[in-house]
């Protein structure tokens, strides 16, 4: 799915190709992740836009690594685009790194080799690995857990990176598949209450119409909720199986990307 063509996304578009031209480098895929991404963006949400990038092949045959991150903001901080080179990429990959399982799922698109991109998500599934992405997910559920539950009233932004993380969790624990960056997704993947799912797509409806700066109190259903997600975790979360993968399948697949140059 591709974004539809409106002014700050048309801007996006040409930030991406400004980089591509300044930085001499071609961009693979360029996508929104976040709170849009997620599917509970607030009225003022801004735009995290995250790429995977590659350089000239001759780039990587240095004895020295060069800087491999891009990090800039763009209309007064409203556009944050950040990413990571091609091989840093399949690094994170290998180790299943939860920012970027998401990121290559990601279906709101600003620039992608549709070719890469399918691949990339066929050799994640390959490198898999649950223990390695819930403890991403659990330490950040954690951290927004904290501060939920120490406030009477608390921000409703962190209140759903609290339950998006803690879901993931359970996601984690009862199925085998990759967490979808889409979480209304993860919430119909999963044998939820009825009465707790409603709830929560009232509250998703609710984030739409408020600003980032919201605070909101109550929801003990909700929290109770996501902390036995937290807590299960906790105790099953070590006993889940490691991936079993090669390294030669993210060399052959970082070798057939390099020498796809246009």
């Amino acid at each position: 799915m591709s974004v539809r063509n409106s002014p700050m996304e048309e801007k996006i578009k040409k930030y991406i190709q400004q980089l591509e031209e300044e930085r001499g480098i071609k961009v693979l895929l360029a996508c929104e992740t976040g709170s849009r991404a997620w599917g509970f963006p607030s009225p003022d949400s801004d735009y995290d836009v995250r790429i995977i990038y590659k350089h000239p092949k001759n780039w990587y045959l240095k004895l020295g690594e060069s800087k491999d991150t891009i990090d800039v903001f763009y209309e007064n901080n409203d556009i944050d685009i950040s990413g990571w080179d091609l091989r840093k990429s399949l690094r994170l990959l290998w180790k299943s790194n939860a920012p970027l399982l998401e990121r290559i799922q990601s279906s709101i698109i600003y620039k992608a080799d549709e070719a890469f991109v399918e691949e990339i998500n066929e050799v994640a599934q390959k490198t898999y690995s649950r223990i390695a992405t819930i403890h991403h997910y659990l330490s950040m559920a954690k951290k927004m857990m904290e501060i939920v539950k120490g406030s009477e009233e608390y921000k409703l932004k962190k209140f759903f990176y609290a339950l998006r993380t803690s879901v993931a969790c359970l996601w984690i624990l009862e199925r085998e598949e990759i967490p979808p960056i889409a979480f209304r997704k993860m919430l119909e993947g999963l044998s939820l209450p009825i009465s707790l799912v409603e709830r929560i797509k009232e509250l998703i409806e609710l984030k739409e119409t408020v600003d980032e700066s919201y605070f909101h109190k109550g929801e003990e259903e909700v929290i109770t909720f996501m902390r036995s997600c937290i807590e299960r975790a906790d105790n099953e979360s070590k006993s889940l199986p490691s991936a079993k993968k090669e390294m030669k399948v993210l060399d052959e697949f970082f070798i057939k990307i390099l020498e796809n140059d246009d």
